[in-house]
């Protein structure tokens, strides 16, 4: 079997990163939390219950592979700027071809309706 070139293998190792961390709960959770609203990490973590340290650590990746971004900046009270996250992924799909995994995913196409 041919070696794959380097484009091959980046490929796939984008693919298999992104299948990896869509396969953790948490991460599924916090992704598709931001989907139809911005929230900042604070709110995530209160809807989903989980703490904030795992949110800020989930949306560190979920920028890192492309799936969420920073919509905005909000100013708090006290004056500290907080980043609003939401998602770039409306859909996802993970199908297996001839024992190699497929990934599609969906853009985001909700307008976000931000939380006051």
């Amino acid at each position: 079997m041919a070696q794959p070139n380097i484009v091959k293998l980046s490929e796939f190792d984008i693919t298999q990163k992104i299948i990896e961390s869509l396969s953790n709960v948490c991460t599924r959770a916090v992704l598709f939390s931001v989907k139809n609203e911005s929230k900042d990490a604070t709110q995530i973590a209160e809807e989903l219950k989980i703490s904030l340290s795992t949110v800020y650590k989930t949306l560190s990746t979920l920028e890192d592979l492309a799936l969420a971004e920073v919509d905005k900046y909000v100013i708090s009270s006290e004056g500290k700027k907080i980043k609003q996250y939401r998602s770039r992924i409306g859909k996802v799909e993970i199908t297996v071809d001839d024992l190699e995994p497929v990934l599609n995913l969906y853009p985001n196409t909700v307008n976000p309706k931000s939380s006051p």
